[in-house]
């Protein structure tokens, strides 16, 4: 039994959802991992089940029926792995955006270095590692990062990283089911949300890689949600 667990949500991941699958499986420490499915029309879940056979008490999957949100998927996954008892708790990407090599490095950081929470992040004192986005994107990115710092006072650098490792501590603690935000903003208001009950946030430098395979989920109402909910977090302090 592994003490720890990555959650990896999808919906329409069909070409990268099994080379990420055997990818987190082949490092050296042992993670489990579930994947949290919306539903996708291309067949991502059946490729999933096809594996959990092969992975059987390491790979599973909890199917919804729709597409409703990242930060939902999170949050079913983070009350599955809290009734499953996982010590450590992993958010990550399907789509190699997150390297499966970085894990063991997150949750290092929380099982050995006295994190509460880890945070891979893409912008730790002001050092950029981004591979394929375009100009315009990162600008956004990073300022909207900069952004959110300066509003919630939050010191993390990269608060909308969603490569994250968290205590299952912290996730009993914070009440998910009061969390507000489904999209990007859901990132920012869980590491706000720890911070504010007095937990250690550690930032562990990391390269973002872009997708190349999938279609990207970033959307106008995703970035405008982020950049005008931390406005409500700063002004609510967002009641524990």
């Amino acid at each position: 039994m592994s003490d720890a667990l990555v959650i990896i949500p999808t919906y329409n991941e069909k070409e990268n959802i099994e080379v990420i699958i055997r990818a987190t499986f082949n490092q050296e420490k042992e993670f489990h991992i579930l994947v949290v499915d919306d539903n996708s029309p291309d067949g991502t879940s059946e490729i999933v089940k096809k594996l959990i056979t092969e992975f059987p008490n390491r790979l599973f999957l909890e199917k919804r029926l729709g597409k409703n949100g990242l930060g939902t998927a999170y949050i079913h996954g983070f009350k599955w792995a809290i009734a499953k008892k996982y010590d450590y708790i992993i958010e990550m990407d399907a789509d190699f955006s997150h390297n499966p090599k970085d894990l063991i490095r997150l949750y290092n950081a929380c099982s050995k270095e006295g994190g509460d929470a880890s945070v891979g992040s893409r912008y730790v004192k002001n050092q950029v590692n981004v591979v394929n986005w375009d100009m315009k994107r990162l600008l956004l990115s990073y300022f909207a990062s900069k952004y959110v710092r300066f509003i919630t006072r939050i010191p993390v650098f990269d608060t909308t990283a969603g490569f994250v490792c968290w205590k299952r501590e912290v996730l009993e603690t914070i009440q998910l089911d009061k969390i507000k935000f489904i999209g990007y903003a859901f990132q920012i208001e869980m590491k706000f949300k720890a911070w504010k009950h007095g937990f250690n946030i550690k930032e562990v430098s990391v390269v973002f890689t872009d997708r190349t395979l999938g279609t990207s989920k970033m959307s106008g109402n995703i970035v405008s949600e982020a950049l005008f909910g931390v406005i409500k977090m700063r002004l609510k302090g967002l009641p524990k």
